[in-house]
């Protein structure tokens, strides 16, 4: 592949499992760095396609180096790896032209889809942040909660309790095809996306209020 990356992150271990598993997909890494400066630095001399970088990082963080590379018009296409999930963090990638935001957790699994994604000009924001942001907006709306029914709260709390559809059925004493309609339906009043975590993530974050 001819694409070129630089990869940057203070974390030793973190930093060398991607570069290992990039090498190892045929991507062409001709970078590392594990603070910031160092890695902006190789960004100004390298002019990489792609940077993958830790969105917090000594001296310059991810978004300060997203943020310059857009102030200086550098064609490099910027993918943040992080832990946050904070919204003002999301927003701020988008503003600076960030291309990929994925979770540090995730990033073994979909760094490769990311890239695929940015490669092709198409910009890639991991399902899990996508989910939890979309939950999180609507986790302090009292009138949210007060409108699900009593059989629709019974099973949001079980849901906050990790209970699979299964689980839930038998606790219940009703079918899985059931509990599987009043999710559907919990999830349309809530005005959640369709994706399977986000009523979990919902219902953990609101789990207090249940």
């Amino acid at each position: 592949m001819n694409t070129s990356i630089v990869i940057a992150d203070d974390h030793p271990l973190m930093l060398r499992g991607l570069t290992d598993f990039l090498t190892s997909k045929g991507y062409n890494i001709i970078g590392s760095a594990q603070d910031g400066n160092a890695a902006y630095n190789l960004i100004v001399k390298l002019k990489p396609d792609i940077a993958v970088l830790d969105i917090r990082m000594p001296h310059r963080t991810g978004l300060e180096i997203a943020e310059a590379c857009k102030k200086n018009h550098l064609n490099t296409k910027v993918i943040l790896i992080t832990f946050d999930k904070e919204e003002e963090l999301y927003d701020k990638a988008k503003e600076f032209n960030v291309f990929g935001y994925i979770l540090k957790e995730f990033a073994i699994e979909e760094i490769e889809t990311c890239i695929e994604h940015v490669i092709n000009g198409t910009p890639y924001f991991s399902e899990e942040i996508a989910s939890y942001l979309n939950a999180s907006n609507l986790a302090q709306r009292p009138e949210v909660i007060n409108s699900l029914t009593k059989s629709e709260l019974k099973i949001v709390k079980l849901i906050s309790e990790s209970k699979t559809s299964h689980d839930i059925a038998e606790d219940l004493s009703i079918s899985v095809r059931t509990v599987d309609k009043h999710r559907s339906n919990i999830v349309a009043k809530l005005g959640l996306d369709n994706k399977p975590t986000s009523l979990s993530i919902w219902a953990n974050l609101n789990k207090n209020h249940l």
